[in-house]
C-alpha cells in the first residue's frame, strides 16, 4: 500500500486529459485537496460525478473515492481553483504546429489566467504559490513564457516560485507509473518549490531530484527520443535479419539480457564519435547486408551520418577560431590503449593537417616505436609522419597551442591546461573536472 502524503496541500490541476487525470486523481487518493481545471465542461462534470473522462486502467476507481472524499473536485473556473492553493500544476496540452513547433497556446492562456485571478483571490496560508508545468515544453519555456508572469507587480500577499517536473506516463499503464516512476525531476531555483514539491510527493518511494530548469524541461524529449530509437533500433534489426532466416525476437531476448553494456548507462553521455575496431565495422557489415536485400536501415545510416557530423563541428569550430597552432591530447581511439584502428581522433588529426594547420600530438601510451600490424597500417595510412607530430610530456604540446583539442586527460594533462591555459580549449569528453571548465577558454563539444 502507497502511503499518504505527510502534509495535504491543496492543489490545482491544470489540463484534465491523460496526464492531468492521472495526476489529479493520484495526488487526491493519497490525501491532497486537489480540484481539477479545464476548459471543457464535460470533463469537469465528468470528474465532479466521480467518472473519469479518459480511459485509463485504475483511475476511475481513484477518482470515484476521492470524489466521494471531498479531496478530488473540478470546475472551469480558474479563480475557484487556486484560491488558497499551494501549487498549480500544468498538464494542458503542447501539441505540434506546422512545421512541428511546439504549440504553447495553453500553457500561455493557463499562466495569464492563474496571474489574473491572483489579483482577486486569497493567497494560501503560507504566501507562497508554486506554478510547475508538467507537460512537455521546449527548454526555455519556463524562463520565457512561465516566470516573466510572476516576476512583479504580483497582489499583496502572494509570493510565486515557478518550475519544471516532467512526467513520466504511459497511456495503458498510467496510474501504475504514477506511483512507480523511474526518476522524480523538479527543475526550479526556487526553495519554496522545492519544498512544497517534495511534500506534495512525499508519499513516493523516491527522492525528489532537483535540477536545473532546463535540464528538467530537455529530459523528458531525451527520454522519448530515446524510446523511439530503441523501437526503431529492434524493428531494423527484425528487418535486416529475417531474410536471413534468423529470428529477431530471440536475437532481442538475448541482447536484453546484457545488462554491462546494451540495457544500462553505458555510452550513453554526450562526447566525441565513435570508432575502434568494432563498432565502424559491423555497422558497415550491417548495411551491406540489408543492401544485397534490397532493404533501408535509416536509422544506422543516421548513425553514421551523425558521428561524421560531429567529427566534422570540430573541425568547423578550429576553423572559425582562426588559430593555426593546435594541440591535440590523446589519439587512441579511447583512453589507455594503444588502437588506433578508426580512431575518431586520428581522422581528426588528418584532416587538420590537410587544412594545413600546424599540429602537434600528446598521446601517454602511443608510441610509434612501438607500432604494430594493424595500427602500424592505419598510422601509416592517415599520418605517415606520426613521429614528427607526437610530443613526449602535455605541457609541450600546449606551449604554443592556440587550440587545444582534449580528446583524453589524465591529472598531468588537467594540470598543464590549468597551470598553461591556452586560448581555447575543446573538450571531446567531458571528464576534465571544474577547475578547467571554469578557464577562460573553456567550451565543451556539446555542454
Amino acid at each position: 500500500m502507497t502511503p499518504s502524503c505527510k502534509r495535504p496541500l491543496r492543489v490545482a490541476v491544470f489540463g484534465l486529459g491523460y496526464v492531468g487525470t492521472v495526476t489529479a486523481a493520484g495526488l487526491a487518493s493519497r490525501g491532497h485537496d486537489v480540484i481539477g481545471v479545464d476548459v471543457d465542461a464535460h470533463k469537469v462534470d465528468e470528474f465532479r460525478h466521480g467518472r473519469s473522462p479518459v480511459i485509463e486502467p485504475g483511475v476511475e476507481a481513484l477518482i470515484a473515492s476521492a470524489v466521494a472524499s471531498r479531496l478530488l473536485s473540478a470546475t472551469t473556473d480558474t479563480k475557484r481553483a487556486i484560491a488558497g492553493a499551494d501549487i498549480s500544476l500544468l498538464c494542458v496540452g503542447t501539441p505540434s504546429g506546422a512545421q512541428g513547433e511546439t504549440d504553447l497556446t495553453y500553457v500561455e492562456r493557463s499562466v495569464a489566467d492563474i496571474r489574473s485571478a491572483m489579483d482577486v483571490v486569497a493567497p494560501p496560508p503560507s504566501g507562497h504559490h508554486s506554478v510547475v508545468v508538467r507537460s512537455t515544453v521546449p527548454p526555455g519555456t519556463v524562463a520565457t513564457v512561465v516566470a516573466p508572469q510572476f516576476a512583479d507587480n504580483l497582489p499583496e500577499g502572494w509570493t510565486v516560485g515557478t518550475g519544471m517536473m516532467p512526467e513520466f506516463l504511459r497511456e495503458g499503464s498510467g496510474v501504475d507509473d504514477f506511483f512507480d516512476p523511474p526518476f522524480v525531476v523538479l527543475g526550479t531555483g526556487d526553495e519554496q518549490t522545492v519544498d512544497t514539491v517534495r511534500d506534495l510527493f512525499g508519499f513516493l518511494e523516491q527522492q525528489v531530484r532537483v535540477v536545473g530548469v532546463g535540464t528538467a524541461e530537455g529530459l523528458k524529449y531525451a527520454c522519448n527520443a530515446f524510446h523511439a530509437a530503441k523501437i526503431s533500433f529492434a524493428n531494423e534489426m527484425g528487418r535486416v535479419l529475417r531474410p536471413l532466416g534468423v529470428d529477431a525476437r530471440e536475437v532481442m531476448t538475448v541482447f536484453r539480457e546484457d545488462r554491462k553494456l546494451n540495457i544500462s548507462g553505458a555510452y550513453l553521455r554526450p562526447g566525441f564519435a565513435y570508432g575502434g575496431s568494432c563498432l565502424p565495422k559491423d555497422l558497415r557489415s550491417l548495411q551491406h547486408l540489408a543492401r544485397q536485400g534490397g532493404l533501408d536501415l535509416p536509422l544506422l545510416a543516421g548513425a553514421v551520418q551523425t558521428n561524421e557530423l560531429v567529427i566534422r563541428d570540430v573541425i568547423d569550430r578550429v576553423i572559425a577560431s582562426r588559430a593555426r597552432r593546435v594541440a591535440l591530447l590523446g589519439l587512441s581511439f579511447k583512453s589507455n590503449t594503444d588502437d588506433l584502428r578508426e580512431s575518431p581522433h586520428v581522422e581528426l588529426a588528418e584532416r587538420l593537417i590537410g587544412k594545413g594547420f600546424d599540429l602537434l600530438v600528446y598521446d601517454p601510451i602511443i608510441n610509434p616505436d612501438r607500432l604494430v600490424g594493424s595500427n602500424r597500417l592505419q598510422v601509416q595510412a592517415k599520418l605517415p609522419h606520426l613521429d614528427r607530430l607526437l610530443v613526449c610530456r602535455p605541457e609541450e604540446v600546449l606551449a604554443d597551442a592556440e587550440v587545444a583539442i582534449v580528446a583524453h586527460a589524465d591529472q598531468q594533462v588537467r594540470d598543464a591546461l590549468i597551470s598553461i591555459r591556452p586560448p581555447r580549449i575543446i573538450d571531446l569528453q567531458g571528464d576534465l573536472g571544474s577547475a578547467v571548465e571554469q578557464l577562460p577558454g573553456y567550451e565543451g563539444i556539446a555542454w
